[in-house]
Parts: C-alpha cells; sequence; structure tokens
C-alpha cells in the first residue's frame, strides 16, 4: 500500500510524523548572526501548527558567507544556546528540528528585500570581499567577487563541518546543505558561474568535488543517527550549465556519501533564466531522482493544496514534500489539510476547539 501524505516517515533513527516538511525560507531578521525571539515563534508556530519537521533558513556556515548582514548564522558558538532554545520547544510539539547550513558565495552582501533591491557595502553593514569560485559577478551592479583559493576552499569546508557540529550540540535533528539557488556551492557545480582550471573546475568531477567534500565533513562532524539533506537546482535552466544528468549523477555520488535525500529545486543562479513556473513544475525533477538513483526525494515548488501534496506522495513522485510561501501564509495548513484529506493528527489542547 502506498504512503499518503501523513504516513510517517523513518529516516536513519529519526522519525517523521508525517510528509510535511517546512521548506528553509530566510528572514533577515538576526544581527550578527543570532537567533532572536522573531525565530522562536515563526518556527514554533509551525511545529505547533503540525508539520513533520521544520527547517530554520539558511544559516552561514562563516561571517562573508550570509546572504545579508541579517542572516541566521552557526559559525561562532554563541550561537548555539540560542538555537537550542527554538530545537526544544519545535521537538516538544512533535516536529523534527532542522536547520539549512550555506555559504552565500556572490550573492552575498545583499541588502535585505524590504530595504531595497540592492547590495551592502562596508557603508550600510556589508563587507568585501565577495567570495566565488570565479570571479564573475552574479548580475549588474553586483561586485566582481574575489576567487577562491585552495586555502580559502579548505576553509569552507572545514567551517560546514564546524556548523554541523554546533547544529547536533543545538539539538538539531537534521541539517540541510544548500547546494542551490546559485549560492557558493551551487557556483562551483555550473560551468556558468565556474571558470576554474584547478581540480575544482572543468571536468563534472571537478565542479562536484566540493560538494564531496562538504557532505564528507559535514556527515564525519554530524554523525550517522541523523538525517542529512542536500538541495540541489536540479537545473540552471540554461543551455551549458548545470542539468538534471548531472544532478542525478550528482545524487548518486552524494547518497554514496551519506546523503538521505535530495531536495529537488531550480534555478537561481543567474537572473536571465527563463524558468516555466507552474503549480509544481519541478516535482518531475524530485521523480526522475528517486526512480533512477535510489534515493529518497523532496518535492518542492508551488505546492499549495492538500490534494495535490498527497497525490505526490501517493503516486511515488517524492518521499516528502516541502512547502514555503504556503507554510508563510498558514502555519496550520497540515492541520486544515488533514482535516481536508479526513486524517487525524495530534493538535495542542489550547487549540482543540478550533478543529
Amino acid at each position: 500500500m502506498s504512503a499518503n501524505l501523513f504516513t510517517p516517515l523513518q529516516i536513519r533513527k529519526v522519525s517523521f510524523r508525517n510528509r510535511i516538511v517546512v521548506s528553509p525560507m530566510c528572514q533577515y531578521s538576526s544581527e550578527n548572526g543570532f537567533a532572536e525571539d522573531w525565530h522562536l515563534v515563526h518556527y514554533g508556530s509551525r511545529a505547533i501548527g503540525g508539520a513533520g519537521a521544520v527547517i530554520m533558513e539558511a544559516s552561514a556556515v562563516s561571517p562573508e558567507g550570509r546572504i545579508s548582514p541579517n542572516d541566521l548564522g552557526i559559525y561562532l558558538d554563541e550561537h548555539v544556546e540560542p538555537l537550542r532554545r527554538i530545537t526544544r520547544f519545535v521537538e516538544s510539539h512533535g516536529a523534527v528540528p532542522g536547520i539549512q547550513i550555506a555559504h552565500a558565495g556572490r550573492k552575498a552582501s545583499c541588502q535585505r528585500p524590504w530595504d531595497g533591491d540592492s547590495t551592502a557595502d562596508e557603508t550600510n553593514g556589508g563587507w568585501r570581499p565577495i567570495l566565488a569560485p570565479s570571479p564573475i559577478s552574479f548580475n549588474t551592479g553586483y561586485p566582481v567577487p574575489e576567487e577562491l583559493d585552495a586555502s580559502g576552499i579548505q576553509r569552507i569546508i572545514a567551517s560546514f563541518g564546524q556548523s554541523a557540529k554546533r547544529a547536533k550540540d543545538a539539538g538539531f535533528k537534521l541539517i540541510e546543505i544548500h547546494a542551490a539557488h546559485g549560492y557558493l556551492l551551487h557556483e562551483f557545480l555550473s560551468p556558468l558561474s565556474n571558470k576554474r582550471k584547478d581540480e575544482y573546475g572543468g571536468s563534472f568531477e571537478n565542479r562536484t568535488r566540493i560538494v564531496s567534500e562538504v557532505i564528507s565533513s559535514v556527515r564525519n562532524n554530524w554523525g550517522e543517527e541523523y538525517p542529512l539533506f542536500l538541495r540541489l537546482s536540479v537545473t540552471d535552466w540554461m543551455d551549458g550549465g548545470w542539468d538534471l544528468e548531472q544532478s542525478k549523477e550528482l545524487a548518486r555520488i552524494a547518497k554514496s556519501l551519506g546523503v538521505d535525500l535530495i531536495d529537488c529545486s531550480s534555478g537561481a543562479l543567474v537572473p536571465n533564466a527563463m524558468i516555466p513556473a507552474g503549480t509544481g513544475f519541478q516535482t518531475v525533477f524530485a521523480q526522475e531522482i528517486r526512480s533512477e538513483c535510489g534515493i529518497k526525494t523532496g518535492a518542492v515548488g508551488l505546492i499549495t493544496s492538500p490534494e495535490q501534496a498527497d497525490h505526490i506522495i501517493r503516486t511515488e513522485q517524492a518521499d516528502a514534500v516541502l512547502l514555503a510561501r504556503q507554510m508563510l501564509r498558514d502555519p496550520y495548513w497540515p492541520q486544515k489539510a488533514a482535516k481536508k484529506l479526513r486524517q487525524t493528527i495530534p493538535t495542542p489542547v489550547q487549540y482543540s476547539r478550533a478543529w
């Protein structure tokens, strides 16, 4: 019998009460990388709402790896205790607490979206240099990044591992490595942004090397008992860029290195890509990687209705659905979905009269 949206999912020693995952979404509400009261209430509400897992936003593994000066970080030991407060609350309400760890690469040092579509420099909290595999700016008006040398690459790989150790200390039970959306690891993967001539550029093996080394660094520090996800932009939607076939091959490598699930997103490497966005438009990537690579997948992108989410699981297109904007609009979406699909899920006693 096939699973449905509310069938529990076991990955390693962690049991997810259902297949609904709150996708990482930047809140741009930190100072010096520290989690604030906003994060406790924001993520706690979605745990109360019934999600199986709540993945906290892209959290930088180093100060220069933040997207904005207000990004969450996990690059200091002092970041752990405020995060631990959140993981305790999320887990106490039945959801698996997760965190996405990331380095923004050439898309670092930007303003928060509501402060304007521009980069931040030293005059408004930003920094220079920003770092990338090659000295190619993201877009007009963005600074040209500094090309990482070999020692810089090794420092970043180590920082991912150190951040994984902090995540474990903070009580997270799930880590997702961010290798999508035009950030640093994705920049190494794509020939459009990686023009290197050394062992980290050129061939598929070389362009994927840093991702493989980051996975190993994270898994070594994270241990074997908890799940490890990898978010990929499965295609750049551009000729000559990263694509589905390369993603499949990387998924196979990732599985061998200890990744448990591929979170299948797409795009955001280059500003002029033509993306055919529509309802569930990325689900086909999750289905193909799942069926051809023998690894669990998550579907993400314009998944909004309970029937749609349930169909994805029932037809074995993915093992989990990750909801982003829909969970911003309604943190109690899982409760409403259960009612619509005639399922029963636990409800906090304080809210029991609402359903």
